[in-house]
């Protein structure tokens, strides 16, 4: 082993037979077409364009297996220097967080394909093994690199010149062949686990949506008299059950957005929640923002009180959300509030009914759910003592459900930190593949 930490303080020791090299030595280096997202098509020359990149988070695109947006034919004269050989490796060159900076991909294949827009192109100057070498660009070692030297603050920017300036270790070419094969093995066990309790936690989720519908349409007990009711969505409900439409249990309230630029409106001790806040389907308390009580005065929005429910109503619609806390919200959600109903026997139906929330949506510009249609949707009215015990069942099963999950999710969060370290090690010789020392 040799010490580096005057290179790269972090690396510490490497092999003695392995090499520092900076990428500029070992890649020439280009960039994607100037098109924008409009330039896409379906058909024509396949491009990798930033947002595939991005939602690939590193290694192979090859256009016999992953669907990509086209350009047109005319390019492959004009533009020629973004066409990509087989092994070229295509950066994103922006990210919206820092955890995004360095997401690459390379291409494994012969057939003809674009870089596109807000790309960089690294071509190697010499025979490299192009799986080693993907394997080096996703670890932390790497990523890290360039996370020290990128600028933004909304937008992370990546230049030719970060690139050029960063760091890789290339053992022998022959070790970089065994290493690419050796990760490719332990990181495919590692995927497949991971695909696995992935399509666990899918199945639980799924369990968890048909649990609540069935017990807050048909009731806790199974044996009672059913009827039609003439609801689209459901069509059998307990004979003794009522139908209400929203607006008749519920005052429906909107939100609102003080103005942006007004300093006095913001960073004040009133809660103010977007969807962009809200989970799918949870409690909440607070949002990422608060307004000051000028800025509470300057616009339409209304303090919501305790245990009410917020649906999001555009940008998705159909999150369901029950207040734990009196805060407000901007237009983007609606709240319903009552002083006389049982509101989490409603938390669990509207997020039974969520297909029917996003099928009221109306709008040109963008879908939005509007008051009128909020509040003619159709609920279900049991007894007062039914809701109580349908939603403390709920309560009960949900939370058992959602324990597996939050147990299967930090399995495959320890799954992918092991895979990381497992990258990390035989990328810097801290750990070497059977027959090298």
């Amino acid at each position: 082993m040799k010490d580096t930490t005057s290179s790269i303080e972090w690396i510490g020791d490497m092999p003695s037979d392995w090499e520092l090299k900076r990428l500029g030595f070992l890649f020439s280096f280009g960039k994607g077409l100037n098109i924008t997202k409009e330039d896409l098509q379906d058909e024509g020359i396949p491009c990798v364009n930033y947002g595939e990149i991005h939602s690939r988070y590193g290694f192979e695109v090859n256009p016999s297996k992953n669907i990509l947006r086209c350009v047109e034919k005319k390019y492959i004269k004009t533009d020629h220097n973004s066409l990509l050989n087989y092994g070229d490796f295509i950066f994103a060159d922006t990210s919206e967080d820092i955890e995004g900076s360095g997401n690459f991909t390379y291409l494994n294949s012969d057939e003809k394909i674009f870089a596109g827009y807000h790309t960089i192109i690294l071509r190697a100057r010499s025979k490299l093994n192009y799986r080693y070498i993907a394997y080096f660009f996703d670890s932390i070692l790497f990523r890290s690199q360039i996370r020290d030297k990128v600028g933004g603050i909304k937008v992370y920017s990546i230049t030719k010149q970060i690139l050029k300036n960063t760091k890789i270790i290339l053992p022998s070419p022959n070790e970089q062949s065994a290493i690419a094969a050796f990760l490719d093995t332990q990181c495919s066990k590692i995927d497949s686990i991971i695909t696995e309790l992935e399509q666990q936690i899918e199945i639980l989720k799924q369990y968890k949506t048909s649990l609540i519908t069935e017990t807050v349409t048909k009731g806790l007990n199974k044996n009672v008299p059913m009827k039609n009711n003439g609801i689209n969505w459901i069509k059998n409900i307990p004979t003794h059950w009522e139908v209400k439409k929203i607006k008749y249990l519920f005052m429906i309230v909107c939100g609102s957005t003080p103005e942006s630029n007004n300093t006095e409106y913001w960073d004040g001790n009133i809660p103010w929640i977007t969807p962009a806040d809200m989970p799918d389907f949870g409690i909440i308390s607070k949002g990422e923002r608060t307004i000051t009580k000028k800025g509470y005065n300057s616009c339409g929005t209304s303090i919501i009180p305790k245990d009410s429910i917020i649906i999001s109503t555009r940008a998705p619609i159909g999150k369901v959300n029950i207040t734990k806390a009196e805060l407000c919200t901007n237009q983007g959600c609606k709240s319903l509030v009552s002083f006389n109903i049982y509101t989490k026997f409603y938390f669990y139906s509207l997020y039974a009914i969520k297909e029917e929330l996003e099928i009221a949506g109306k709008g040109t510009t963008f879908i939005e759910l509007g008051t009128f249609e909020l509040g003619n949707l159709y609920v279900l009215l049991p007894s007062l003592s039914e809701q109580k015990a349908i939603a403390a069942f709920l309560d009960t099963k949900c939370k058992e459900i959602t324990d597996i999950i939050t147990e299967k999710q930090q399995s495959i969060e320890t799954m992918k930190a092991y895979k990381k370290s497992l990258i990390y090690e035989y990328v810097t010789g801290k750990k070497r593949v059977k027959g090298y020392s």
